[in-house]
């Protein structure tokens, strides 16, 4: 999973169904109102919605569903009083895993995310339990295939990300570079990638895990279940896991 996020991976999916789309753009627009809301809209001056905004992009969120969630969230009183939420659990065969939310409801959605966890071998844990296994990063994605033809090495792609500030990289299924920075330098480097003309596939703040563990066959496919369950509920934003 690439940043070892759950939603990265449905959106390299080629065949979503209109229903998985329009739950992910559902999604996506929780997140635009919600930094709408700390920092304004505005996204010159509120980074958070500059990121969101790009990530909703990559996802190829149409332009008006963008536009449509920024001025609901600026409705004043008529609003959806949308609150982020964090829970911490652990997966089939001692996964560790990070939970992103976001609801008007906060007991419907710890009632959800309690829903799948036990139905699929997990257990919810106190605040703070799993959180010291993960980083918060900055994490862009670069596509090697995408790039070109002077930039489609390894070793091109690897340098450019050192000059950029990256704190560290990883490469993933062969092809797929993900570029790790400070949070605060996300938008900064990426930015500067494009700048030497690379094509970038996404840009995100992660929960990166310290230390991967590996898992036999049968806990991956257990974990795959449980991700699908939890993402397949309205307030579950994003899934990370140590999983390798």
């Amino acid at each position: 999973m690439s940043g070892h996020s759950h939603a990265k991976t449905i959106k390299h999916q080629k065949n979503l169904t209109d229903q998985k789309r329009g739950q992910m753009f559902s999604k996506m627009a929780s997140v635009i109102s919600v930094a709408v809301k700390e920092g304004g809209a505005n996204p010159e001056t509120n980074n958070k919605l500059k990121v969101v905004m790009e990530q909703a992009k990559q996802f190829n969120m149409p332009k008006d569903n963008i536009e449509r969630a920024i001025k609901q969230a600026e409705g004043g009183k008529e609003a959806i009083n949308l609150t982020e939420m964090i829970f911490e659990a652990y997966g089939p065969g001692g996964i560790a895993i990070i939970i992103e939310a976001i609801a008007a409801n906060k007991n419907r959605a710890l009632g959800e995310v309690k829903q799948a966890l036990n139905q699929y071998g997990g257990k919810l844990v106190g605040e703070g339990a799993i959180r010291w296994m993960f980083e918060r990063k900055g994490v862009i994605t670069v596509n090697l295939k995408l790039q070109n033809e002077n930039l489609k090495t390894k070793e091109a792609l690897e340098l450019l990300a050192i000059e950029v500030g990256a704190q560290d990289i990883s490469w993933e299924d062969d092809d797929i570079l993900n570029i790790y920075t400070k949070t605060e330098d996300l938008e900064k480097a990426r930015k500067a990638l494009e700048e030497k003309n690379i094509k970038t596939d996404g840009a995100s703040l992660d929960w990166v895990p310290k230390e991967e563990i590996t898992a036999d066959e049968k806990i991956k496919e257990s974990c795959e279940k449980l991700f699908e369950a939890l993402d397949g509920t309205d307030s579950v934003q994003e899934i990370y896991s140590n999983l390798k």
